[in-house]
């Protein structure tokens, strides 16, 4: 992504960037996993694990998954690209880095795993979060009551393929 004077490239994970994504997990989110949980991801669905570098730094990163289920839009079911974490340091925020890292993720998901349809838990305070993936084209299909640790709400946001 060097075009329009962006300062940042989209890649795919690689493992020995681990210690980097956990730590910007740890810093960023209250949601944190342990290492085998990233790894886990990343040999299900290496092509939907990304990673944003400015400046030769990792600065971000999206973690996704393929599950089987019912559609969230309509009787049936599909194969869901769920969208299980992404966080992009705070620094490096406003710069077009979590939208990139959406996209790429999602096409990923069309093209290597054949979705049907994205979704998402986020929580209902983080409007930064509900704006972009609104942007995005993502519909908010329900409300999930004390979905976090902490005890608030998630929106489940979906979006079809």
């Amino acid at each position: 992504m060097t075009e329009n004077k962006q300062e940042y490239i989209i890649r795919e994970f690689r493992p020995e960037d681990l210690e980097r994504v956990i730590e910007i997990n740890r810093k960023c989110l209250p949601e944190n996993y342990p290492p085998y949980f990233f790894m886990m991801q990343y040999y299900n669905c290496p092509k939907a694990f990304l990673v944003a570098e400015m400046h030769n730094e990792i600065v971000g990163y999206i973690m996704c998954r393929v599950e089987h289920g019912l559609s969230n839009f309509g009787i049936g079911v599909a194969r869901k690209g769920h969208i299980v974490s992404i966080a992009v340091m705070p620094y490096a925020r406003r710069k077009g880095i979590g939208k990139s890292l959406m996209i790429k993720a999602m096409e990923n998901l069309k093209k290597e795993y054949n979705v049907d349809e994205y979704f998402l838990e986020v929580r209902v305070s983080n409007k930064p979060a509900i704006s972009l993936y609104k942007k995005l084209g993502y519909k908010i299909v329900k409300v999930i009551k004390g979905y976090y640790l902490d005890g608030e709400d998630a929106y489940l946001m979906a979006k079809k393929a």
